[in-house]
C-alpha cells in the first residue's frame, strides 16, 4: 500500500509539473502570436501595410499642431478606432520625435492616441515607384510659391497608390465613418475636391492623375494639382451633372460623394463656423465637416464659452483636444 501511494503522489505530481509547464508554454505563444508591438518600433510602411490607413500630411516645417490639426486627427481616431490614423509631418525627423514627444502638448496628447501614428514625410521616399519622382527631382521649391500645397498634392495621391486608404485635410472634422471605399468628394455639382478621398492601393484612378500631375504641371496655378487635376480626371471617364437633393453619383467603380458629404457650408460661408447659431445644424447627411482653414485668413480660433458651431463641433467630435489644449491653455493664460 506504501508502495502504490508513493506511486499515485508520483504520478499526480508528474501531472501538475506538466499542467504548470503547458500553460506557460500557451502563454509565452499567446503573447509572442497577439503582444502588439510598441507604437513607437513601428515603421511608416509596417503601419501603411495593415490597410485602410486615414492619411492626414503636414507640409510646412512647424512641429506643433495647432488645434484645429489636432481635432481633425483625433476626431478621425474616435470615429475609426479599428483603423490606423497616422499624421505626416515634413518638419519631423526620427531624431526630434521623443523631444517632441515631451515638449509639445499637442504631439504629446496626439501621441497617446492608441491608433494613432505620427512619422517623418520624407517625399522622396514616398514617390518611388511612381510617376512623380522624375518630376520631385527636377522641381526647386524654393522656386514655386505655391510648394506647401503642391507638394501636399503630390504626396496624398503618391500614399494612396501605394497603401490605399482615405486622405483628409487636417481641418476636415470626422463625424461618422465613410461608408465608400472608392470616392471623390463633390466641393460642388461637377466639380471634385481633393481635400478628402479614399481609393484601395494601385487604383487605376489614382495613377491616371499621377501621370496627368507630371503632364500637366503648372505651379503657379493654384489647385491645379489639387482639386483642378482631380475634377478634369473624373470628367474624363465620366459623364458628370449637377445633383438633385442629397443622392451620389457613381462613375465607373467610383463613388462621386454629393456635396452635403463633406461640404454642407461651402467655401465662401466658412465664416458661419466661428458664428453663433441659433439652432445649430444636425449635419445627418454628412461623414465630415470642412472648416476651410485656407479661407481662414483672420486666423479664428475657437474660443471655449464662445459657444460657436465650431466649438460644438470641438466638444462633441474632439473633447480632448478641446479640453487640453483650448480650456486649459486659456485657465493658464488666466491665471
Amino acid at each position: 500500500k506504501a508502495r502504490m501511494l508513493k506511486k499515485i503522489q508520483i504520478c499526480l505530481c508528474f501531472f501538475f509539473v506538466s499542467g504548470i509547464l503547458y500553460e506557460i508554454s500557451l502563454l509565452s505563444s499567446c503573447c509572442s502570436s497577439y503582444m502588439p508591438m510598441p507604437k513607437h518600433f513601428l515603421t511608416p510602411e509596417q503601419v501603411l501595410n495593415l490597410g485602410k490607413s486615414i492619411i492626414f500630411l503636414e507640409t510646412t516645417d512647424r512641429l506643433e499642431p495647432p488645434p484645429l490639426v489636432c481635432c481633425s486627427v483625433e476626431s478621425a481616431a474616435r470615429i475609426y478606432q479599428d483603423r490606423p490614423i497616422i499624421l505626416f509631418m515634413k518638419g519631423l525627423t526620427n531624431d526630434t520625435a521623443l523631444v517632441l514627444n515631451s515638449s509639445y502638448a499637442a504631439f504629446s496628447l496626439l501621441s497617446s492616441m492608441k491608433n494613432v501614428f505620427i512619422f517623418p514625410l520624407q517625399m522622396e521616399t514616398v514617390f518611388q515607384e511612381t510617376p512623380l519622382l522624375q518630376w520631385y527631382n527636377q522641381v526647386v521649391p524654393e522656386h514655386e510659391k505655391n510648394w506647401v500645397h503642391i507638394s501636399s498634392d503630390a504626396s496624398r495621391l503618391a500614399l494612396i497608390w501605394k497603401y490605399g486608404g482615405i486622405y483628409m485635410d487636417t481641418d476636415v472634422i470626422s463625424i461618422r465613418p465613410i461608408p465608400e471605399e472608392s470616392f471623390l468628394a463633390a466641393q460642388r455639382s461637377q466639380f471634385s475636391s481633393n481635400g478628402i478621398f479614399g481609393f484601395p492601393a494601385y487604383h487605376k484612378f489614382i495613377w491616371d492623375c499621377m501621370e496627368n500631375f507630371v503632364l500637366k504641371y503648372n505651379g503657379n496655378i493654384w489647385g491645379n494639382q489639387g482639386p483642378f487635376l482631380m475634377t478634369r480626371m473624373l470628367k474624363a471617364i465620366c459623364n458628370l451633372t449637377d445633383f438633385k437633393g442629397t443622392e451620389d453619383h457613381r462613375c465607373q467603380n467610383i463613388s462621386f460623394l454629393n456635396p452635403q458629404r463633406f461640404y454642407p457650408i461651402p467655401y465662401r460661408a466658412w465664416g458661419r463656423y466661428y458664428k453663433v447659431w441659433d439652432k445649430s445644424p444636425n449635419f445627418n447627411h454628412s461623414y465630415a465637416l470642412h472648416l476651410w482653414n485656407f479661407m481662414n485668413r483672420n486666423r479664428k480660433t475657437v474660443v471655449a464659452g464662445s459657444n460657436t458651431l465650431a466649438e460644438k463641433l470641438y466638444k462633441a467630435y474632439c473633447p480632448t483636444t478641446y479640453e487640453d489644449l483650448i480650456q486649459n491653455a486659456e485657465l493658464k493664460d488666466f491665471t
